[in-house]
């Protein structure tokens, strides 16, 4: 492992001199490459320091434990059975930074959560889940840009999406992709039985106008007038934006702003990152390691969590924990979830890694 390490550190040399080219520094898409490369990196060899300086105060430890006695004997011995620790510490800390780099680490990420089975008490739980986020990221210090929302006639949403920017945002927010669900007595129900319904969540990794070139000859463009909150200009302007990706047929649209431009902007942003994520999953494939990076492959289709507000439960089936606190995760108490999914993460990555 100090091996490598010393191979990293030269790599590490070799992208800070390309980070002072002004070839590079002209182009967006490599420096913004060269950029990520350069966090990891120094993260791994801040680790890898660490563990060298360890092993050899342990080593010149053990040799002067040889020749030493009495009370010195004693003390060297703690000594190296503390140097030990850190060695350990250190050890596991860099097997799993030198895990196979995520693509996306370092990303923000749209999130978009739509209403599924169960009619309007999905809306009203897509709401839910969508506070739960918002209230997730004050806790992480994120920054949170709402994109768009369809408001349904009770209040909850149809559609909503946001941009989430910050500090380890794709880390935490990716293993929420999935359908989720919830149990509990819907605000229609006269008899008080409970019902079932669902919402869906999709963790798209932001896509950079350098990620990703889309050909103006390949988008149609229609614009519409909005309907629902948005201001004065509401239903009096074409403000609303549709745009259609004719190669791929993605469609986003976006309504939100007032201005016919801005909506076009934000409708742009969306596009980019599914074409991303589209071209990431298609890669993906062809190694059969479709959503390598989601613990339980992220699918939407997927059942990952069950919300039961009778028992004050949420279940994440796909790594078998169960919090009865599920008032406190509504309310953005992500952390446990977040971290136990994470670690899943890590320990396959790192099992997988053993096997080969």
């Amino acid at each position: 492992m100090l091996e490598r390490i010393a191979g990293l550190e030269d790599e590490l040399r070799d992208v800070e001199i390309h980070l002072g080219d002004p070839a590079v520094q002209s182009d967006p898409r490599r420096l913004a490459e060269l950029g990520r490369r350069h966090k990891q990196l120094d993260e791994i060899v801040t680790v890898g320091r660490r563990l060298r300086a360890a092993v050899e105060d342990r080593d010149e430890a053990q040799q002067m434990h040889a020749d030493a006695g009495g009370t010195e004997r004693a003390e060297l011995r703690e000594l190296i059975d503390e140097l030990d620790e850190a060695v350990a510490v250190a050890t596991d800390e860099l097997r799993v930074l030198l895990l196979p780099a995520d693509p996306n680490a370092g990303r923000n990420v749209i999130v978009e959560i739509r209403g599924a089975a169960g009619g309007e008490e999905a809306n009203l739980f897509a709401r839910d889940l969508f506070m739960m986020y918002q209230a997730f990221a004050r806790r992480q210090r994120w920054k949170l840009e709402p994109l768009s929302a369809s408001p349904s006639d009770l209040g909850g949403y149809t559609e909503v999406s946001g941009l989430f920017s910050g500090n380890q945002v794709w880390t935490r927010m990716k293993h929420e992709a999935g359908t989720h669900r919830v149990q509990r007595v819907p605000v229609t129900e006269s008899q008080g039985r409970v019902h079932t319904s669902s919402a869906t969540v999709s963790v798209l990794p932001e896509a950079e106008e350098v990620d990703v070139k889309i050909d103006d000859s390949d988008l149609q463009i229609d614009v519409y007038r909005s309907s629902g909150p948005g201001g004065q200009s509401v239903n009096t302007t074409d403000s609303a934006v549709r745009v259609t990706h004719v190669p791929t047929g993605i469609v986003v649209s976006m309504q939100d702003e007032k201005s016919q431009l801005q909506n076009k902007q934000k409708a742009l942003r969306v596009l980019r990152s599914r074409l991303l994520q589209a071209e990431q999953e298609r890669a993906a494939a062809e190694q059969s390691a479709l959503r390598r990076g989601q613990v339980g492959g992220g699918d939407r289709s997927e059942k990952i969590r069950t919300y039961n507000m009778k028992e004050n439960r949420v279940t994440d089936h796909r790594i078998g924990l169960t919090l009865y606190k599920l008032d406190r995760v509504l309310a953005g108490e992500l952390d446990h979830l977040s971290e136990a999914l994470v670690q899943e993460e890590q320990r396959a990555l790192l099992a997988a890694g053993d096997d080969t």
